[in-house]
């Protein structure tokens, strides 16, 4: 069965012709006269929707005209016409029309100008809009690229866990899951929570990262890649914080951060061509309404080479600006998105990978440099977001490896089967993660993530 054939986007890709054919989907408006009616009709396929135009005197049922309403269900059929108008250039002259899903009054999505801050109220219902449909068709590339990106390349697609009982950051932002009563919780004799009676027998929660169970694959198939949810209890309401979102991270062994940043920087420019070519239509649209200048943008990251410079390199081009900062900068500080977006759009003039950070600020499994102070950690700064990756070669030796947890406090006793990787013929490796929702943004010029997931979970909101 061809499910393309009948879509929207193929039917207004059609010449005119005598062939019947029928179009399904939703009816975003409609135009009435005394003879007759023309319907928009959408399927999610594409922005632009089908001009269905119907001649009241060959319908044989002039009620179910009547009854169609902006919102509703329908399928049409008949021949693929010369549009007469000048909005498209082809349209459906109807024989049939049949009313499949009637849609009342007080439907939400009239025409008329929503917000972003409404759609959300009403997710289920917002991809039928012109711009979450966009944003979701743009999704669609961008997670069909990924998969090709890495398939190309002889990765293996690794599924990690959603329940773990490690904290891959050591940050300990983490949701617990349990089926322990809460309101009757069993406690040890010292009056702690008794998680040997919980499901798992240990504590439980969901998954920050699938990197390091990601490494214990690549150091078997040697480059594999997870793409799937994390999730972070962080109390944050900003517009770039979720509490669910989803990751990729491609993990490489044999791999030192010199080919991290290459494969990090071919898989960005993959993206970003994918959206150009697959959608033309829909970018034009977030350049008109969202974002002006979005396609350049996306256009300049492909075309150019990455910008290379040490943490130390990047305190010494933003110090003299730290009057211009909201947070002034020095050697151990963080780089936040601020000075992130001036070193890719002031001083590189390009996106840009900022490599050998400060070991303090950094996770506990990165390779440690010979100075002592600094770790193989790489982050990648794109023009108009910062950072959009983050990564490192990871920390092979095992002695340097546990001194480190140690020193940061962690158990190592319940990382033993990661610290075991470094005993037995343990590699360089290297891997990094890209957030998914803040690509989709990055290439939409969404300036809220909440609006390019379907269903966002952030502090207070679990709709849907």
């Amino acid at each position: 069965m061809d499910l393309t054939k009948n879509r929207i986007k193929a039917l207004l890709a059609r010449q005119s012709g005598d062939e019947i054919v029928q179009a399904d989907g939703w009816v975003r408006t409609k135009r009435d006269s005394k003879n007759v009616c023309f319907l928009s009709v959408n399927d999610g396929s594409c922005l632009q929707g089908l001009q269905v135009v119907i001649d009241k005197a060959k319908l044989n049922d002039n009620a179910v005209l009547a009854s169609i309403t902006t919102g509703a269900a329908v399928s049409c059929r008949g021949k693929i016409v010369a549009s007469q108008g000048g909005n498209q250039a082809v349209e459906m002259q109807a024989e049939e029309v049949k009313l499949v899903g009637p849609c009342p009054n007080d439907y939400p999505l009239q025409k008329k100008f929503q917000t972003v801050e409404y759609l959300r109220e009403i997710a289920h219902l917002r991809a039928r809009t012109n711009t979450f449909g966009a944003v979701m068709r743009v999704r669609n590339t961008l997670a069909f690229a990924t998969h090709q990106y890495f398939q190309q390349n002889g990765f293996i697609y690794v599924h990690t866990p959603i329940i773990s009982a490690s904290d891959a950051e050591g940050a300990g932002e983490q949701f617990t899951v349990t089926t322990l009563p809460l309101d009757n919780v069993p406690k040890t004799k010292d009056g702690k929570v008794d998680w040997s009676k919980d499901f798992f027998g240990k504590m439980s929660k969901l998954t920050v990262s699938g990197q390091l169970e990601g490494e214990t694959y690549a150091t078997a198939m040697k480059n594999i890649y997870t793409f799937g949810p994390t999730f972070r209890s962080e109390n944050s309401v900003t517009k770039r914080h979720l509490a669910e979102f989803w990751m990729i991270e491609p993990e490489m062994s044999f791999c030192d951060i010199e080919g991290n940043m290459d494969v990090a920087e071919e898989y960005l420019k993959f993206l970003f061509k994918a959206a150009l070519e697959k959608n033309p239509e829909d970018l034009e649209f977030f350049e008109k309404r969202v974002q002006p200048g979005i396609i350049e943008t996306l256009r300049h990251v492909v075309e150019t080479p990455f910008a290379h410079m040490t943490y130390t390199e990047a305190i010494k081009a933003l110090e003299p600006h730290n009057g211009e900062f909201e947070f002034p900068v020095h050697w151990g500080s963080d780089i936040q998105t601020e000075h992130e977006r001036y070193l890719t759009e002031q001083v590189c003039k390009s996106p840009v990978i900022v490599t050998d950070y400060p070991a303090a600020i950094k996770s506990f499994y990165m390779k440690q440099n010979e100075d002592g102070k600094t770790v193989r950690g790489m982050d990648v700064l794109v023009p108009r977001l910062g950072e959009i990756i983050g990564g490192s070669e990871r920390e092979v030796d095992y002695d340097k490896l546990l001194a480190r947890m140690r020193q940061l406090g962690m158990n190592t006793d319940a990382y033993w089967w990661y610290t075991d990787l470094r005993k037995y013929g343990t590699v360089p490796h290297s891997g990094f993660g890209l957030g998914f929702e803040r690509a989709v943004m990055y290439v939409t010029g969404m300036q809220n993530i909440r609006d390019v997931i379907p269903y966002p979970r952030a502090v207070g909101q679990i709709e849907f």
